[in-house]
């Protein structure tokens, strides 16, 4: 059964181009070459602030697996991660798991 992992992030002002720019030439090459499939990307029309991407991931010990393996990763916690955070408002940030029905 497919998962579907749906991320909605709130920008900082004035830094989506930045956002942007990081999520394209580092965060997704990354996450890709470890196995992740990104489907989806999108920022808002009418702000500057939402941004919205997708992965897909072929069951959930599949998620759980590459989950940890990006986000255990030495390069996240020390480059990857303190970067997005200076992007990106943490504390609003939404993530949905989801399944097929």
């Amino acid at each position: 059964m497919a998962i579907f992992e749906l991320r909605i992030y709130e920008v900082l002002d004035g830094k989506m181009d930045d956002w942007v720019a990081y999520m394209e030439q580092v965060i997704i090459p990354y996450q890709t070459d470890m196995g992740m499939r990104i489907t989806k990307r999108y920022r808002s029309s009418d702000g500057d602030q939402t941004y919205v991407w997708m992965r897909e991931y072929d069951s959930m010990t599949e998620y759980k697996k590459l989950t940890r393996a990006v986000y255990g990763s030495e390069r996240w916690k020390v480059e990857m991660g303190p970067m997005a955070r200076s992007l990106i408002n943490v504390d609003t940030m939404r993530v949905e798991t989801l399944v097929e029905i």
